[in-house]
């Protein structure tokens, strides 16, 4: 293994591979009750998901396997210029090799190409490496959700400027 990677849109074949990231990552930081993104309809379709107007989703491979993944999307319930970064999950082989750093600004990328002005996340207080990667994005706090995501159990929110 190198620590050399590549980030591509995710492709109907990915579909397993990214359930089964998101579905291994999130346990790890305590987000497998209700409330957390591991339960949305859209774990186990993320390409179809996201082949919708206005929506990326990419994946990061290294040797041929894919090791994780981020998108943006419109933000549900929200003005029309506010997408959401989504589903940005990695494996430990993707962790520490600047995997995140690349993939969050492939998603800011499309975001702009899409005609969104502003960037909307939410986390969990212990994902502690994603919190200092959004703030060296450019992400500032939020006091309170926006929108309408359906994860009334992240507990962390942070917009950006596009």
């Amino acid at each position: 293994m190198t620590d050399t990677f590549l980030i591509r849109p995710i492709e109907s074949s990915d579909n397993a591979a990214m359930a089964a990231i998101i579905r291994a990552v999130m346990p790890e930081f305590g987000a497998d009750g209700p409330g957390f993104a591991i339960h949305d309809a859209e774990v186990d379709t993320m390409y179809q998901s996201y082949a919708q107007p206005r929506s990326s989703y990419f994946v990061v491979e290294r040797d041929g396997t894919v090791i994780g993944g981020g998108g943006v999307a419109p933000l549900q319930n929200a003005e029309p210029d506010v997408c959401e970064l989504r589903k940005m999950y990695f494996l430990p082989a993707a962790r520490g090799i600047g995997a995140g750093t690349a993939m969050m600004q492939r998603c800011l990328d499309a975001a702009r190409a899409h005609g969104f002005r502003r960037c909307y996340l939410e986390t969990l207080t212990g994902m502690d490496a994603a919190q200092a990667l959004y703030k060296r994005s450019g992400f500032t706090a939020l006091c309170a959700p926006m929108g309408g995501t359906g994860h009334f159990s992240c507990d962390r929110f942070f917009i950006r400027d596009l």
